[in-house]
């Protein structure tokens, strides 16, 4: 643009001096916004003048600098740009195949990061000099890789390696060992990556080094592959993400809508919850009893490498119809025949179940040496591990499952300055948030805190991003519950404290990402949060915001029978349900779970039920959904989190388009409002004797709790003035539930707002703990 001056980093942003016209300089500012880097996020832009006498010859850019306040985000990673997958596959290019290939508009962030500013000395690539051809790269400003710092070529870069399991399943593979091959290698550089694939083709799992961490693999249309994979992974049920070649193998197995395509798409690549297509060719045991499907695309250069062998010419295989139509017939059969390497593969996080997902070396290969065959590694460091993202599409917009690679550490704009804030979120689907000023930097998803495993990443996270954003914290806020690791590990901070009760935190995350202030109705419902009263919560109406809340209605509480067991075996929560509608009855009645019962079984529930032992009272929603799918013989237990809630789901979407109705419910009038559902349990009996499908009565129940959801906030709206009704919590996971809940509140003139950048799970909690505690340590300084 013929301005004169610089550029460089420092920690709170990009800092440029540049001098011109001022209608160039007006011009220079409107483009720094509309013409910004594919992974350039620009929160904010401040400009002054100089003074006159300012001069400078040419535009360069200086050595970053430092500052007394860190204000710049963190880029999260990105997916490999077409740039450089165009060049992975050409012949002719000096990192063809190279699988480690990238630029500045693509590749490893986040993950690669130990300080800022974000220059390669504080990222892993330190220890890789550059060659000359790709200094000249780094240090040309016409080029796609100036300043990218993981850049690197088969010359100066990591290079990946195959090697055998230290405890081996298959037959050593391979070429003869010589004095240069490490113990157990079986494989180097493009060689490994062809190993790979016909290990894969054999029905081989092969641990495979990506960017946050390692994935198990296998042959998704391979049904004893993935039945060993599930073996050994102890992992029964629970569904594998599964990772395609392209778009259009991924139209071949789902039914996409325009949104669903654009996130498989995008730079961040998320796994993506989609239906599954008719013809879908992956085994059945990927996703059991499921008709979703979590599909991704390849995201790093290794993934296109297993999917696409060497072409059997001299040039490029062609990735789509289009480029396939400018070749004669007799080459486009042959193109077709070996376009790709598989239809679909397994891609799950590398751990044994409720273990965080391994990314060192040295750990992946002692905790998965009984789980993979082979180990496709690399020599790059990961600093910071990270899970795939997952997201639902609901009303056209994502809705996050998970919140991890692609997305985290990116920071949520709050509507209003908070002082140093540090949340640490609940124990099941853990995150931590910092705050400061009006940005909250949330986590990767880390995981469940019931093991030192887990809570020593919760621990390095909490380190390492402190360090990242030179966070030094003024409050910890963390939940309720005193038993939490979060909350011991707040207690043990001896800085001020602020307890958060986990459904006011919900509220409040809900809150802050649609730029919420004042007070709003609540609607939370989840599987379980500590209450201010010590029961159980969870189907719950709050009033409130940032400064407080009250318990303006909950769902009527209920016996857990069993405690924890409860949650594992949903029967227990039919039978309680049972026994709350019609008394002991309930023992005696014409279905399934009594049938089961021994006479002392019966006994010892009966006792535990009338007199309340070991049965904590709960208001669960989540524990709602589970004995419903009881009765109706769905799952009377789980391998995984919401699985009963899942069938029910997926069961009501079955349900012709009949005139089901919604169960007759009923409300108390004492304070706070109570939904009693404990009637529609005889209710589904008598239909299930009666022939109604199964279908029918899951539909009919979830129009129950929508109704039930619908009533209760209008009636508290009307009491209360308030018109703006906040859904949170895991059970908001439930796309059909969702969608009947916010149409019917809509229709009744309220406005709704739902979570878009955080889970409703257990993954905003920090958010929302965060944001209550800024705000009232705000108000109180």
């Amino acid at each position: 643009m013929g301005l004169n001056g610089w550029v460089r980093n420092n920690p709170e942003g990009v800092q440029i001096e540049a001098s011109g016209t001022e209608e160039r300089l007006a011009h220079f500012i409107r483009r720094i916004r509309s013409e910004a880097p594919p992974l350039a996020v620009v929160t904010g832009l401040q400009h002054q003048s100089l003074p006159d006498d300012f001069s400078e010859d040419g535009f360069t850019i200086r050595e970053s600098g430092a500052s007394n306040q860190c204000t710049t985000q963190v880029a999260p990673d990105a997916a490999l740009c077409s740039g450089c997958l165009r060049e992975l596959f050409d012949p002719a290019d000096r990192r063809y195949r190279y699988p480690f290939i990238t630029c500045t508009n693509c590749g490893p962030r986040y993950s690669i990061i130990t300080a800022i500013p974000y220059d390669r000395p504080n990222t892993t690539m330190a220890g890789f000099p550059l060659c000359p051809d790709c200094l000249r790269e780094y240090h040309d400003p016409l080029d796609r890789r100036f300043h990218a710092q993981p850049v690197a070529c088969p010359v100066c870069g990591p290079q990946v390696r195959l090697i055998q399991s230290p405890s081996p399943t298959l037959p050593l593979l391979g070429r003869e060992h010589d004095s240069s091959t490490q113990r157990g290698e079986v494989g180097r550089g493009d060689d490994a990556i062809l190993q790979t694939i016909d290990l894969l083709k054999t029905g081989a799992i092969v641990a495979v080094k990506g960017i946050g961490g390692y994935h198990l693999v296998v042959d998704a249309c391979n049904t004893d592959a993935v039945a060993r994979l599930r073996e050994r992974k102890q992992r029964d049920e629970k569904p594998f993400a599964v990772m395609v070649p392209n778009l259009e193998a991924a139209r071949g197995m789902a039914r996409l809508d325009d949104m669903e395509e654009r996130l498989l798409a995008s730079p961040e690549s998320p796994i993506v919850i989609v239906r599954r297509g008719t013809d879908c060719p992956v085994s059945a045991l990927v996703a059991p009893g499921n008709s979703l499907l979590g599909l991704m695309l390849p995201y790093t250069p290794i993934h296109h490498l297993l999917f696409s062998p060497h072409p059997p010419f001299g040039h490029p295989l062609p990735q789509g119809e289009g480029e396939m139509s400018s070749l004669a017939p007799w080459e486009r059969d042959r193109m077709r025949d070996h376009r790709h390497n598989f239809t679909a593969l397994v891609m799950t996080s590398a751990n044994l179940s409720d273990e965080p997902i391994a990314f060192q070396d040295a750990d992946a290969l002692q905790r998965l040496s009984g789980i993979a065959d082979c180990f496709l590694l690399h020599d790059r460091p990961i600093h910071t591990r990270s899970d795939d993202s997952v997201i639902r599409v609901f009303q056209e917009r994502p809705l996050f499952y998970r919140r991890a690679r692609g997305y985290a550490p990116r920071a949520i704009l709050l509507p209003f300055r908070s002082p140093p804030v540090l949340a640490v979120g609940a124990e099941l689907k853990s995150a931590v948030c910092i705050v400061k000023g009006r940005q909250a930097f949330l986590s990767q998803h880390i995981g469940d805190l019931q093991s030192d495993t887990t809570y020593d990443t919760f621990r390095q996270t909490i380190q390492h991003m402190s360090r990242l954003l030179e966070f030094v914290p003024e409050t910890v806020a963390c939940d309720l519950h005193p038993d939490y690791l979060s909350s011991v590990y707040a207690d043990e901070s001896r800085l001020p404290l602020v307890k958060v009760q986990h459904h006011h935190a919900h509220l409040a995350a809900c809150m802050a990402e649609n730029g919420l202030e004042g007070e709003t109705i609540g609607l939370i419902f989840d599987g379980t949060g500590y209450g201010s009263d010590g029961t159980i919560w969870g189907g719950e109406f709050l009033i409130g915001g940032y400064n407080g809340f009250r318990r303006a209605g909950h769902f009527r509480q209920i016996g857990l029978p069993g405690g924890d067991a409860a949650v594992r075996e949903p029967w227990r929560m039919a039978l309680a349900y049972l026994y709350q509608a019609v008394g002991e009855a309930a023992f005696v009645l014409n279905h399934r779970i009594a049938g089961h019962l021994s006479t002392a079984e019966k006994e010892l529930f009966f006792s535990m039920l009338e007199k309340g032992i070991n049965s904590p009272l709960t208001s669960s929603c989540g524990r709602l959904f589970d004995a419903v799918a009881a009765l109706l013989n769905i799952r009377h237990f789980v391998s995984y989190d919401g699985q009963a809630a899942i069938e029910l789901e997926a069961l009501a979407e079955k349900a012709d388009d009949g005139p089901a109705l919604p169960y007759e419910l009923k409300y108390s009038a004492e304070q706070p409002l109570q939904v009693d559902f404990s009637g529609l349990f005889p209710a589904i009996l008598a239909q299930l004797q009666a022939g109604v499908s199964t279908a029918t009565i899951a539909w009919s129940f979830h129009a129950s709790v929508a109704q039930a959801a619908t009533e209760t906030c209008t009636r508290i709206a009307a009491e209360s003035g308030l018109d703006r009704i906040v859904l949170s919590g895991g059970v908001f996971q439930n796309r059909l539930l969702t969608e009947m809940i916010y149409t019917a509140l809509t229709q009744q003139g309220l406005q709704v707002f739902t979570h878009r950048l955080t889970p409703p799970n257990d993954g905003c909690i920090a958010l929302g703990q965060a944001a209550v505690a800024g705000w009232q340590t705000r108000r109180n300084n």
